[in-house]
């Protein structure tokens, strides 16, 4: 029997670093996501977080069959595994106007959508899904205060929206609005924050439909924001890291209740000094964007993490003569989205056991299309 619930008994089988998959844990996750909005409808979650087909799927068994993705790849393996409403949440451009085009026609009983922040954009992609016989619902990208991508919420706005309704090729969906900027960890001060980036949103809402201008849906924002966006009527929310989770969503989101259902399996493969050890995760294997650290490594959590390269990872710890070269290591990522595109598949654990693997396939920038 092993000790603790992440431990794998045939670990030995297992090469390192990878990426340990538990589904137990996922279906508890899904099931804690629906009873945090209170309906699997109002849930359309992010797939860069796990870009796996079998964990859509999972979604799916789950009652959720509404998704978000980032690229055209992500959108593609969502629709292969039997996704029926998915938003391409990144504003088309260049060929990937044309290759969105050929996933609408390729999965005609799926409703696939995109966003759009311009003008331009939406009369260019008028003119060619009308050319392709195709009609592309947009949703329209607002800018709540990230200012990463989209257009703030008024008159410029308005004409962007009226412009999809009136433009051939295209219908209006509705708004996107992504809220990545909101990660404050007290519930109260977070909840007026997202009051006061989204009453520019319900505004926006009311002048289009006292114009005549359908607005059917709203996807709003990450998850920190989540439970507190699902209040509002008619909102769909977006929370994608609620499926695996990490070390670090819980400094942002504390009142949040989800189980680790991902680990980082890595071993020992050197003791360079008498408190040292050099793990066999370096920036190929975990997301190094975020500041160290970026991993919380289970029954070792006392470790500083003091040098991290491509193949490397070195702690300290004043228990290194606990550890010998080869001793295995479970961690926690701190950003599990982009640790997961770094792995080409993953080991899923049942029962103790690490038999299976699932490919991650939507790591690739192109699958067939």
């Amino acid at each position: 029997m092993t000790k603790n619930w992440y431990e794998v008994e045939n670990v030995d089988e297992i090469p390192s670093p990878t990426l340990l998959v538990y589904p137990d844990r996922i279906r508890e996750n899904l099931r804690r996501m629906i009873a945090l909005v209170g309906d699997a409808k109002r849930l359309r979650p992010h797939v860069k977080t796990h870009k796996m087909a079998q964990i859509v799927q999972m979604k799916i068994e789950h009652g959720i069959n509404k998704f978000k993705a980032s690229t055209i790849a992500e959108v593609e393996m969502t629709a292969a595994a039997g996704g029926q409403d998915i938003l391409l949440a990144y504003q088309p451009v260049g060929p990937n106007i044309a290759r969105f085009i050929r996933l609408i026609k390729m999965f005609p009983a799926a409703k696939l959508s995109a966003i759009v922040d311009n003008l331009e954009s939406v009369r260019e992609i008028g003119r060619k899904a009308t050319s392709e016989q195709v009609v592309v619902p947009l949703y329209i990208d607002l800018n709540v205060g990230m200012n990463r991508t989209g257009i703030a919420p008024g008159p410029a706005a308005l004409d962007v929206y009226r412009e999809i309704c009136k433009t051939e090729g295209v219908w209006a969906a509705g708004f996107h609005a992504y809220d990545g900027h909101l990660h404050e960890p007290d519930l109260q001060l977070l909840t007026q924050q997202t009051t006061n980036a989204f009453e520019p949103v319900w505004a926006m809402k009311d002048a289009l439909e006292k114009e005549g201008y359908p607005v059917p849906n709203i996807i709003a924002g990450g998850t920190p924001t989540s439970r507190i966006l699902a209040r509002h009527e008619g909102v769909e929310v977006g929370a994608g890291t609620t499926v695996l989770w990490d070390c670090g969503q819980p400094d942002i989101s504390p009142d949040l209740d989800f189980q680790n259902a991902i680990l980082l399996l890595a071993r020992v493969i050197s003791k360079p000094t008498s408190n040292r050890l050099c793990l066999d995760v370096g920036h190929k294997a975990i997301a190094s964007e975020m500041p160290q650290p970026r991993a919380r490594w289970l029954g070792l959590e006392d470790a500083t993490i003091v040098g991290h390269s491509e193949e490397h990872m070195v702690l300290q710890t004043e228990r290194s003569n606990e550890f010998h070269v080869g001793s295995v290591l479970y961690g926690i990522p701190r950003h599990v989205c982009p640790t997961v595109a770094l792995h080409s598949e993953v080991w899923i654990v049942e029962n103790a056991n690490a038999k299976e693997r699932w490919p991650v396939v939507a790591r690739a920038r192109t699958l067939t299309i």
